[in-house]
Order: structure tokens, then C-alpha cells, then sequence
């Protein structure tokens, strides 16, 4: 009898032990996905599990300024499987530990908020049919992430196809007609005259003379789309070559090798900066041979700024009573890694006051990452080419996002792809 014992007492705590572990699962009926630095493997890839729930029809909350911009799940089975086949970190909650986290979100001292996630936004990506994924930030981030996203250009702007979509990416386009400012180095290269040729060919097929005028009333389309209510963010070149191609507006910008006639006499004073999204006073470089497009972006101001030493700051917002910008700005860091680009950054005193800046360096007077509103809808513009690849040239290999799991430069792209799924009451400002 005395020798059963220690077997029954074993065999009694196996029992409740079990019975506490089915317990905890019964009880258990939330995930958070963590985002701050130390607990989570894969950040960018939290993304996509997120966004791939939002498409089950299932809502999340984003829990703002909670351990690096959280993520609260329902919980189920195939979510944790899905999290494990993507390498992403969770944590199971029960009900009164998830109540918990948001009663503490909620207090008044506490700059938290928890804004409800409702619906997988619809994504369209601004860019040449046959550019590659990894020629834009954004779309092997989208790739990576396994956030599906269609790639629409000139035919479908104009068609006016952009309803279809709750937010649009801008490739690295020109929409100046200028060809990107790479006559200078590049006039005598396969790929410039193959690209020149099929850009005037497709605005002769839309019933053009220039593509400059092409490009002009794409940019206007794309100006309608977001005052009618769209969400768009752009990096690199297209955001300061969008603000110019909107205030010339009527106005011919570009020299003789770009559209076979000269330009408008004294077109600086001709440009209308009521008509921008983002910029003012902003001066335009005549300088066919320069790679530049105009005193917006800095980078011809950045001989001083080493590589070591060249990071931006991200602002700090009310999560409460700014909860846009708050969402924009969610990150396991606030000091992000600077990258080039053809535009690397914003000219600060060229910024229009009516726009946020989100990340900026001070020192060198830049604005790195801004946001606003026209009409209905908001704009996020976004300096350099790749977070994660410090001086991009052409021809150089593709980032591998598998290095980078935890980029805060890339997260900044993925914060733009979830902001329009957020329930519109949370939005204040």
C-alpha cells in the first residue's frame, strides 16, 4: 500500500496539471502578436498575418504604443498554425488577460490606444508592367509579407480603374515626363531607349502628343482618387515629381530632349503650389544633365552626412487624440537607419505647414517621412529607394527581406498598407 502511493500522488498531479493546461486552452481565446524588439522573430511578416486574419473577416485591434505596436488576434487553431508557417511570435491570451492589456491601454495616463482593425484594404501598386518586384520597397515588402496587392499603371489610371482600390503605391516613377532625370548618365543606354520609346508609343496609343502630358493627367487622376477619399504613399521620385507635374500644371517644364520642343519661358514663375499635395516655394532644376528634379530634395546637401552616422527620428504622437499619426509611426525603435534615393529627403521649409512630419532630421533640416489630407483621403510620402539597402544604383542586386526580418525602415511601408483597415470613428485627425 505504501509502495502505490507516490505512484497514485504522481499520477493525481499528471491529472491536474492536464486539467489546468485544458483549462488555460478553454479560457484561452486571443492572440497577441508582440512587435516590440525582444519578442518578436519576424516583424514584417506579423504584417501579413494580420492582414490575412482582416481577410477572414475577423477584426484585430492595434494596440498603439503597446510593446512596439501590437497586434491583438482572435484566437484559432489555423491563425496559430499560420504564425508558425510564417516564423511570426505569438502569445495566447486568455479573456481576462486581453481585457486586461486594453483596460491598461485605456487609462488616461497612458499614451495607448487600441484602434480596431476592420477590413483587408484592396492594394494596387502605381508601376510598369514589366518591372520586377524588387526594383520598389513596397512591393517586396507586399511580396514578403504575402500581401497580395495588383499592379496597375497609365491605362488603368486613366481608365479611371483607381475606385476599385482603398490604397495605391507609386512606384518610382517621373511624372514630370522627364524620364527620370537620367539623360545625363544613362541617354546612351539599351534600357533608357527601350524605356523612352514604350513610354512616348503608350502615350501615342492614349491619344497623346507628349509624355508629359500623359503623365500630367495621370498624376491628376491620381490627385482625384485620394480627394475623393483613396490612400496613397509614394516613395523616392514620385512624390516631389508628382507636387511639380500637379503645379505645372499647363505649364511645359521639360527641354527639347525630353519632348522634342523647348520649354516655357521663365516657368519657375508660372507654377501654381496651391495646386501640391506636399510642397511649396520649391525651386525646379533647368539643368537638363542634372539628376534632380528640384530644391525639394536634399541630397545634393548631404556630402556631410556619413553613412555611420545617418538615421532619422520618429515623432512622437498623442496615440489618444492622434491616432493617425500614431499608426504611422509604429516601430520597436524610434531612430530609423537614413537610405538614399534620387529623393532621399524633404527640403524641411519647403514642407507646407499644413503637412505632418512624421520623421525628420534635425540637424540636417530634412523631413524624411510626412503625411496628410486632401479632400477625403490622406497621402503619405516617404524619402530614399530601399530601407535596408543604403545607396541603391541601377543594376544592383535585389535586397534579400530574409536578412532584414525586423527592418523599422520597412515596418514604416507596412504601417501605410494597414491604416486604411482602421475603423474610421478611431480617426481624429
Amino acid at each position: 500500500m505504501f509502495r502505490l502511493m507516490p505512484r497514485l500522488n504522481r499520477g493525481k498531479a499528471l491529472l491536474l496539471l492536464l486539467g489546468a493546461f485544458l483549462s488555460q486552452s478553454l479560457l484561452a481565446s486571443n492572440i497577441l502578436i508582440p512587435m516590440d524588439a525582444e519578442s518578436q522573430k519576424n516583424h514584417l511578416k506579423a504584417y501579413g498575418i494580420t492582414y490575412w486574419v482582416l481577410t477572414k473577416q475577423q477584426k484585430v485591434q492595434w494596440l498603439l504604443n503597446y510593446r512596439g505596436g501590437s497586434f491583438l488576434l482572435p484566437d484559432g487553431e489555423s491563425i496559430r498554425k499560420e504564425c508558425q508557417i510564417r516564423g511570426v511570435s505569438y502569445e495566447i491570451l486568455s479573456d481576462g488577460q486581453a481585457q486586461s492589456i486594453l483596460d491598461e491601454i485605456g487609462s488616461p495616463s497612458r499614451n495607448q490606444e487600441a484602434v480596431i482593425l476592420e477590413k483587408a484594404p484592396k492594394i494596387a501598386v502605381y508601376s510598369p508592367k514589366d518591372n520586377q518586384p524588387w526594383d520598389d520597397a513596397v512591393t517586396m515588402v507586399l511580396t514578403y509579407a504575402e500581401i497580395p496587392y495588383i499592379t496597375v499603371y497609365d491605362r488603368e489610371v486613366l481608365g479611371d480603374k483607381l475606385v476599385l482600390y482603398d490604397w495605391l503605391h507609386l512606384h518610382h516613377e517621373d511624372f514630370t515626363g522627364q524620364y527620370g532625370k537620367f539623360y545625363g548618365a544613362y541617354r546612351a543606354a539599351p534600357w533608357y531607349i527601350e524605356g523612352k520609346q514604350e513610354a512616348e508609343a503608350l502615350a501615342t496609343e492614349l491619344g497623346y502628343a507628349k509624355v508629359s502630358e500623359e503623365k500630367r493627367d495621370v498624376a491628376l487622376k491620381i490627385r482625384n482618387y485620394v480627394i475623393g477619399g483613396g490612400f496613397m504613399f509614394a516613395m523616392c521620385s514620385a512624390t516631389d515629381s508628382f507636387d511639380i507635374a500637379l503645379a505645372a500644371e499647363g505649364v511645359d517644364i521639360c527641354e527639347p530632349m525630353f519632348d522634342g520642343d523647348p520649354s516655357d519661358p521663365n516657368y519657375q514663375n508660372r507654377l501654381e503650389f496651391s495646386k501640391t499635395f506636399a510642397f511649396t516655394n520649391f525651386t525646379l532644376e533647368r539643368n537638363p544633365l542634372r539628376y534632380e528634379f528640384s530644391s525639394i530634395d536634399t541630397t545634393p546637401n548631404r556630402n556631410n552626412v556619413p553613412k555611420e552616422s545617418d538615421y532619422f527620428t520618429l515623432m512622437d504622437f498623442s496615440a489618444k487624440w492622434d491616432p493617425v499619426p500614431t499608426m504611422l509611426c509604429q516601430n520597436h525603435t524610434a531612430l530609423v537607419k537614413g537610405f538614399m534615393g534620387q529623393t532621399t529627403a524633404f527640403t524641411r521649409k519647403e514642407v507646407k505647414p499644413t503637412v505632418m512630419v512624421l520623421g525628420e532630421n534635425k540637424l540636417n533640416g530634412e523631413a524624411r517621412y510626412i503625411h496628410g489630407i486632401k479632400g477625403k483621403g490622406f497621402f503619405t510620402f516617404y524619402g530614399g529607394h530601399d530601407p535596408e539597402d543604403y545607396q541603391h544604383r541601377v543594376g544592383d542586386p535585389k535586397t534579400e527581406l530574409e536578412l532584414h526580418p525586423n527592418s523599422p525602415g520597412y515596418r514604416l511601408i507596412l504601417n501605410n498598407v494597414l491604416f486604411p483597415a482602421a475603423q474610421k470613428k478611431k480617426q481624429k485627425t
